[in-house]
């Protein structure tokens, strides 16, 4: 249903009520209504006010007729849907300073802004990754000065190649494998175990591809490293300090330690 502009109302109020001023003054009897007296009131300018256009008029007094015998709702929508009769055209309605104004439909900017969230977890290289990288190699480098200063650890006399120290061990990061050749063939030992190892800790990133940095969120990657890690530590423990002469097991705290610092 169209709805009437506003300064058409206006205008129509005022006319109703010079016409009732005009009516009550010479003695006539009050209308029925004052929309009455502005469907009854003339087309033309009274008093020097504005003019009514005549198809509001008809519209008015229609509507009214209309509502009085019962048509209700509907026959505002009739009224409203009926055709304009035709004549001048009328002029579009201006603001105080005479320019055109319309209604503008609010619109939420969030609905029609494309807003994209700026990336939080992810940082430059430079400065803040090499930064972090070079100040923990100069603290690892003052803690190496520092035990060297303090702990003597002197080179060995030449080795003898007719001597072969007993028992003879490897360094701490192949004495886990020399470990596992005391219990398993050479091939399963320096091979299929540790190739098993590396190929399960590079397929890791891809079985789990959870990208949260909270442990409780990684279990999976998690306990892989920690089974690796206890794998290896525990067979560098034996190796170390539960083998003797002959790479034979047996107990520190009976026979004492067989490897130097």
């Amino acid at each position: 249903m169209a709805e009437v502009p506003e300064h058409l109302l206006k205008r129509a109020q005022e006319a109703r009520e010079r016409a009732e001023a005009q009516q009550g003054g010479g003695g006539a009897a009050a209308p029925e209504s004052s929309a009455d007296a502005a469907g009854d009131a003339p087309a033309e300018e009274s008093a020097g006010g504005p003019k009514i256009p005549d198809h509001l008029l008809d519209r008015s007094k229609s509507a009214r007729d209309q509502a009085a015998a019962g048509g209700g709702a509907q026959a505002a929508a009739a009224v409203a849907t009926a055709p304009m009769p035709a004549g001048p055209a009328q002029p579009e309605p201006t603001g105080p300073g005479g320019g055109t104004q319309r209604l503008l439909t609010v619109v939420k900017s969030g609905s029609i802004q494309d807003v994209k969230a700026t990336p939080t977890d992810k940082v430059h290289v430079w400065p803040h990754l090499l930064v972090v990288e070079f100040v923990a190699a100069l603290i690892f480098t003052a803690f190496t000065l520092i035990f060297s200063i303090f702990v003597n650890a002197p080179l060995l006399e030449l080795a003898n190649f007719n001597e072969t120290p007993n028992p003879s061990k490897a360094p701490w990061y192949f004495l886990g494998l020399q470990e596992l050749l005391t219990m398993f063939h050479p091939m399963v030992a320096g091979v299929t175990i540790p190739g098993i190892a590396l190929f399960l800790l590079i397929l890791a990133p891809y079985v789990d591809r959870n990208p949260s940095k909270k442990p409780e969120d990684r279990k999976f990657a998690i306990s892989l490293m920690t089974i690796h890690l206890m794998f290896w530590a525990i067979l560098v423990l034996i190796g170390s300090f539960f083998r003797g002469p002959g790479f034979n097991f047996v107990f520190p705290w009976e026979v004492g330690l067989f490897f130097d610092l």
